[in-house]
């Protein structure tokens, strides 16, 4: 059964575990079908997805009216999310922004362009822990795979991602850490921990919430890349 965050009668937040879809695949189920299934008196509307690969925080919309609103709110750049990530491999900096189109490649893969089209951008800042390298992603839009492009791109695909060059490893190290928002009126704000995979320990935990907190993280403007105004950066994809 899927773990249940937070519940309220606009939206439910979710902590979606690593190897699962968000979508049925065969005989597995994914997110929406578990959701439905477990909870059959209620209907849940998808308002954004992660992908098979990567854990943590997710949102379903519980009617149509607030699925709307999310929708705007993705398409505004208004949810402010945070991902973590572990690399074996050390990036050609330590933090910056990457930004170019996304065009699909051979093997079901995505490749960075220099072009605008599809324009996916990420920022991130990165340090050592125990001998791997540990990132927190800010996704300033939502494109299919960005994340793992991205990181795969200042030469540290991510732990356990095979498709983009990252070691073999008992789970892909890609994990929905925080998101952000406002609604009716008030700031919302959730966190979720990784608590799979053997290198996502409690130590790294602890050492997240020492290191990298977000009072201290001098993240660049948005408006310094004005993603809100490029017609091309307007959908919520899968990370």
């Amino acid at each position: 059964m899927l773990q249940i965050l937070f519940r309220c009668d606009d939206y439910w937040v979710i902590d979606k575990p690593a190897g699962m879809s968000f979508h049925a695949e065969s005989e597995e189920l994914g997110v929406m079908q578990a959701l439905s299934m477990s909870y059959p008196d209620n209907t849940f509307f998808p308002v954004h997805r992660l992908d098979k690969l990567t854990s943590g925080l997710l949102i379903v919309a519980c009617h149509v009216q607030a699925a709307s609103l999310f929708g705007k709110m993705f398409e505004k750049h208004e949810m402010e999310k945070r991902y973590l990530a572990l690399s074996e491999r050390k990036p050609k900096k330590k933090q910056g922004t990457v930004s170019g189109g996304m065009a699909t490649s051979r093997r079901g893969q995505w490749k960075l362009t220099q072009q605008n089209e599809n324009l996916a951008v990420s920022q991130f800042f990165s340090t050592s822990f125990e001998g791997i390298r540990l990132f927190i992603i800010r996704p300033l839009t939502g494109k299919t795979h960005q994340i793992r492009v991205a990181l795969k791109s200042v030469g540290s695909p991510i732990l356990g991602d095979a498709r983009y060059g990252g070691s073999v490893s008992d789970r892909g190290y890609l994990h929905a850490y925080s998101i952000q928002f406002e609604w009716d009126g008030e700031t919302k704000k959730y966190l979720c921990l990784p608590t799979s995979g053997e290198c996502f320990s409690p130590e790294l935990s602890s050492f997240v919430v020492a290191h990298f907190d977000e009072s201290l993280l001098k993240w660049p403007s948005k408006k310094v890349i004005n993603i809100t105004q490029h017609p091309l950066a307007r959908t919520e994809k899968e990370i």
